[in-house]
């Protein structure tokens, strides 16, 4: 069995309710009747009641039917989750008409229904962009306390007999939300991106902080970042097997880790990659995604408090189905901390 069926495995087996707030985006509507045919998670959808019904019929869904199905519009519930906006945000400046006219938007409906307890999960993106969702969520949900910044991990899927990862199985972070992190929020990147190896990709993380430089190779100020946040990554989490700073070539290859990094626990055998700043990090995926083949499923996003997850806008069914089913496993690990 491959990792993505122990995801769906272990999702069907606690199934969590999640929250797809383009529910009349067609690729969603059809991830959601498959999700709902094999009982991976129990399906809320956002938008125009008979719209979205219509489409089922046109598409030949018959699932759709099963799932809870909420327009922003008109929502019998719209006074509760308006209440609860702007008790969140009144601090901020937020009136209660702001409120409550903000609780039409499906997206801050989605992300209110995860706070409110009335879903465990949410993953949107097939239309809209990472800000559209982050941005909500960071206001009503929040990061995970002791978390300052959320970063995008993907699951990387090397191809078959690749050498490199656990059984074919990599981690790389952060790809998606914070452009140059500070020393603090690049140890944090780093603790969160082991943590979804451990909980998400079901490996043990042995987990590379990347730069230009190994051990002292080369003298910048960049380098000197990733020395620091390596040195509070450790502090902050002794459990974790974690190393830098390291060249990619150090943190893969046995024989140049040999040369470059003798004694590192990580060099040679990483599986979970930490690189420097976003730039760095979305070229990379996307790099090994096209020139190496690899199937790159994500992003998850890391250091939110409850689970919320972001989709590629040229996304395929399958790639939303897969992603449901991490969102699942993630809130399954959270219940499981609480």
């Amino acid at each position: 069995m491959d990792i993505i069926q122990e995801i769906i495995k272990d999702a069907q087996s606690k199934r969590q309710r999640i929250v797809l707030p383009e529910g009349d985006e067609p690729r969603t509507l059809k991830a959601a009747d498959q999700l709902i045919a094999d009982k991976v998670a129990d399906i809320i959808l956002i938008g125009p009641i008979e719209k979205i019904k219509a489409m089922a019929v046109e598409f030949g869904l018959k699932n759709i039917e099963k799932a809870q199905i909420i327009d922003p519009k008109n929502n019998p519930d719209k006074n509760k989750y308006a209440e609860l906006l702007y008790e969140l945000r009144k601090k901020k400046g937020m009136t209660p008409e702001q409120a409550g006219q903000m609780v039409e938007d499906f997206m801050y409906l989605g992300i209110l229904l995860v706070k409110a307890g009335d879903a465990d999960g949410l993953v949107s993106g097939a239309r809209s962009t990472t800000g559209d969702m982050l941005r909500p969520a960071l206001q009503i949900i929040k990061a995970l306390p002791g978390v300052s910044c959320v970063s995008g991990a993907f699951i990387m899927f090397l191809p078959e007999g690749s050498p490199y990862g656990t059984d074919g199985r990599m981690v790389f972070a952060d790809c998606v939300v914070t452009p140059m992190p500070t020393t603090e929020q690049l140890a944090e990147i780093a603790i969160c991106t082991a943590d979804t190896a451990k909980n998400i990709a079901q490996i043990e993380p042995v987990t590379a902080i990347l730069s230009f430089s190994t051990k002292g190779s080369a003298q910048h100020e960049s380098v000197d970042k990733v020395i620091e946040a390596t040195k509070l990554a450790k502090q902050q989490r002794p459990d974790l097997i974690l190393d830098g700073e390291l060249q990619a070539d150090a943190a893969l290859v046995p024989s140049v880790a040999a040369t470059k990094a003798p004694g590192s626990p990580v060099a040679g055998k990483a599986n979970t990659l930490v690189f420097p700043n976003l730039e760095v990090g979305n070229i990379a995926y996307k790099l090994v995604q096209r020139l190496a083949g690899a199937e790159a499923i994500g992003p998850v996003l890391q250091g939110l408090a409850m689970p919320c997850n972001d989709l590629s806008r040229g996304c395929s069914v399958d790639d939303i189905y897969k992603l449901v089913a991490i969102t699942c496993n993630q809130a399954i690990a959270q219940k499981k901390k609480a």
